[in-house]
Formats: structure tokens, sequence, C-alpha cells
């Protein structure tokens, strides 16, 4: 079996295409209606779509999961981010974590939370 996409629920989609461009570089690869799947496998889901398939209301901010992504330039994206985006909530700007990892963790517009770290390098790969 073979993880495909993560899809994230967003309130305007076209917004969140133009984000998911400007700060990561994704490219739409179909544009399905409410549904856009992105280059890296991320899809974005219009919320009313969302909620009748689920009989339920989305809950933004739920810090139940986050998208985490790697950049080798964090303080040059941490600057991008902020410039384009200076809107952007944060969970905590640039830091350094105690094994000497970079990050930064923000919410989208849509409160879907993302880490950007260095990259770590990892036993066997």
């Amino acid at each position: 079996m073979k993880l495909k996409n993560i899809l994230i629920v967003v309130k305007d989609i076209e917004r969140s295409r133009q984000f998911y461009h400007d700060i990561f570089g994704l490219e739409l690869i179909l544009d399905n209606d409410g549904n856009m799947i992105l280059s890296e496998g991320l899809v974005l889901q219009d919320e009313k779509i969302w909620r009748e398939f689920l009989g339920r209301d989305v809950i933004p901010e739920n810090n139940s999961c986050e998208l985490y992504f790697e950049e080798a330039d964090l303080e040059g994206f941490a600057e991008r981010l902020e410039k384009l985006y200076p809107e952007v909530r944060y969970v905590n700007r640039l830091m350094t974590h105690s094994w000497g990892q970079k990050v930064v963790r923000f919410y989208d517009p849509d409160g879907n939370l993302i880490e950007v770290g260095t990259p770590v390098a990892m036993d066997g790969q």
C-alpha cells in the first residue's frame, strides 16, 4: 500500500492555492471543482464539500497534525514568509531545538499547522 496524498480543508481554495504556491512553490496539478491537487501530493478541498461528506464542522487550529517541510535556508524562508504574508499567525518564530535543528511553525490562512525545519539527517537515508 502507498500513501498517495494529504488532504487539507480550506475556506477559500484559490487563496490557499496561491499561499502554497507563493510560500512553497507548489504547482496546481488538477483543479476538480472544489478539489485541487498540488505538486508534492497536497490536496486542497473546499470546506463546504468536506462538511457535506463528514456532516460535521471543521475545527481550524485544532493542532492535531501538521504539514512538515524542510528548507536548508530557513532564515531566507522566514524572511520571505514575513514579507509575503505578514499577517501569518505563528506558533513559534524561527528557533533552534536542543538537537540543533532550526524550525518555524505557523498556521496557513485556514488554521492548518505548518512546520518548516532545516533538513535532518536520518540513518539509512
